[in-house]
């Protein structure tokens, strides 16, 4: 199992705008070349999200289906990219004063993975996570400075 911590400097709703927008995950999650289809009650659960995932010319289709949703507090999504299996992810945004300490955590459910995880696997999925984790933050740093609302809300606060 792979867990990552990171302090965003939004709130969670911001956040969870993000998490909430399949066609957006292609922004944020490490690996994602195209959104290829996103159901439009996404993230409610049973939801489906089609990516293509790779490295250059290397690709595969996997497909997340959201496995528990509480909005603005939890989001769980179970990713099956065959031949490979499938995996665990859980995303837990804790409000932090006005900030986000997000939560997330991978584990393999089926597939190989489950007989290869550990320290070695886990270590790259830490890294990768984490830079996920990174790009997610900055776009909701970015879009929490560029939105007129949030700038008139902080010129008005004592």
């Amino acid at each position: 199992m792979s867990r990552n911590r990171r302090l965003i400097l939004s709130p969670p709703s911001e956040v969870w705008r993000l998490l909430s927008s399949g066609h957006r995950y292609g922004e944020w999650v490490s690996g994602t070349q195209e959104v290829l289809a996103a159901d439009p009650h996404w993230p409610a659960v049973g939801a489906r999200l089609r990516v293509r995932v790779g490295v250059g010319p290397l690709t595969l289709d996997d497909t997340c289906v959201v496995r528990i949703c509480e909005p603005e507090r939890r989001l769980e999504l179970e990713a099956k990219a065959d031949p490979f299996g499938a995996a665990r992810i859980a995303m837990n945004l804790i409000p932090w004063g006005g900030n986000t300490l997000f939560l997330l955590e991978w584990h393999p459910l089926r597939g190989p993975g489950t007989r290869m995880h550990g320290l070695p696997v886990d270590y790259l999925v830490s890294i990768r996570n984490g830079m996920m984790l990174t790009k997610l933050a900055r776009i909701a740093v970015r879009e929490r400075r560029s939105d007129p609302a949030d700038a008139a809300s902080a010129t008005t606060r004592p």
